[in-house]
């Protein structure tokens, strides 16, 4: 009898285990135990609301220090402005600047020749000539044909002698430039050395923005914590089939870097490394010349505070201030999470992070490199006078 009951008991127990499993309720609960998840298998009495409807309301209560300016002014090392800017749009954007402390403005798009040569004379005879600096591009056209690699880098060096501060490398390398023979144009090809030995030969950075947010590269699915941004804009989607994959091409990058020690790089958007500080860690330990800037990555600091206040406090030299977008009430979203302990308040762009972000707390000396002293240090050309010590 007792030998039927305890079959009988596992027989049952192993019916509900298989009924849990097939409904995806069985959870794990320490080393070779499981169990279902309370009111795992129901379904809800009401109509569900779409993903872009749910917006629950906040119901904790606890301090709130929104923080509508920076403690320390500002140096934003990832600015897109027109080139030329005219002064009317140079003011304005000024305007937004000072609202934040911000107090120079690196723009990335400079472009090359003529164009830039145009964008710096129209800074140069502004008023507000001291808010903005200008980085210079490449041109990529021809790249793969003999001597193309020879007038890049003349045309870079010339650019740089005429008064671009930095060089800004956009993502397309890597991702969609061709060379000659159709073949994708990779981040570490030897044909851009020159390039790169050009900014270390004259000390200049080379800002680069290499590949997009991991979960791009993965399949658009219920699993995928970007998946209503990809499913809002499709040229955020990278497939297999078209594109190469995101840790190949940071392994090109990081080859790159390697091989350049003596060009100073700044990894754009936190060498898309935000989401796993271990390997950007990894990247500041054995790359010495490489140093990441903030932009648009706000969402992955700012829901893991601890960890992130110890990263930027242990690589204090290394971190820079960018926003990329400009966009002057989304600042404060920057400040409030760099300066302040708040808690669970919320970030400015819902498709990108449905989670709630955690303020860092970072110490004073520690804000003032992240907002000015790095780019100083790093970038040429910038005032030097004026500055908080």
């Amino acid at each position: 009898m007792k030998s039927r009951q305890t079959r009988g008991a596992l027989a049952l127990g192993m019916l509900a285990l298989a009924v849990a499993a097939s409904v995806g309720v069985v959870a794990q609960q320490g080393p070779g135990v499981q169990r279902g998840r309370p009111g795992a298998g129901r379904s809800p009495e009401f109509p569900v609301p779409a993903i872009t409807d749910y917006k629950p309301r906040n119901t904790l209560k606890v301090p709130q220090h929104p923080t509508p300016r920076a403690k320390f002014p500002v140096i934003d090392i990832h600015s897109h402005q027109p080139t030329p800017i005219s002064p009317e749009q140079f003011a304005k954007v000024v305007e937004g600047m000072d609202a934040n402390n911000l107090r120079v403005l690196i723009n990335l798009s400079g472009g090359f020749g003529d164009q830039l040569r145009r964008g710096l004379e129209a800074i140069a005879s502004s008023p507000l000539k001291d808010r903005m600096v200008l980085f210079a591009n490449v041109d990529f056209r021809g790249v793969g044909t003999p001597g193309w690699s020879e007038r890049a880098a003349a045309q870079l060096e010339g650019d740089i002698r005429a008064g671009a501060r930095g060089l800004k490398i956009f993502k397309d390398l890597g991702l969609r430039i061709r060379k000659a023979d159709g073949s994708r144009l990779k981040v570490d090809d030897p044909d851009l050395d020159p390039v790169w030995a050009v900014c270390g030969r004259l000390g200049v950075p080379v800002l680069i923005h290499t590949a997009e947010p991991q979960e791009f590269f993965e399949p658009i699915d219920t699993s995928n914590e970007r998946w209503l941004e990809l499913a809002l804009f499709r040229d955020r989607r990278y497939p297999a089939a078209e594109f190469p994959r995101f840790e190949e091409l940071l392994a090109e990058r990081d080859r790159m870097f390697r091989r350049h020690p003596k060009t100073k790089f700044i990894a754009a958007h936190f060498g898309y490394r935000g989401n796993d500080l271990a390997k950007a860690q990894v990247m500041l330990d054995t790359m010495p010349n490489v140093y990441l800037e903030v932009a648009a990555i706000l969402a992955e600091l700012g829901r893991q505070p601890r960890t992130a206040h110890d990263f930027f406090v242990k690589n204090q030299d290394r971190v820079l201030f960018g926003k990329d977008s400009f966009q002057p009430d989304e600042f404060p979203y920057y400040w409030r999470t760099f300066e302040t302990g708040d808690e669970y308040f919320d970030y400015y762009r819902d498709y990108h992070a449905f989670w709630k972000l955690y303020g860092m707390a970072l110490p004073d000396e520690v804000l003032k490199k992240l907002y000015y002293k790095n780019s100083l240090a790093l970038v040429p050309g910038l005032p030097k006078t004026g500055w908080p010590n």
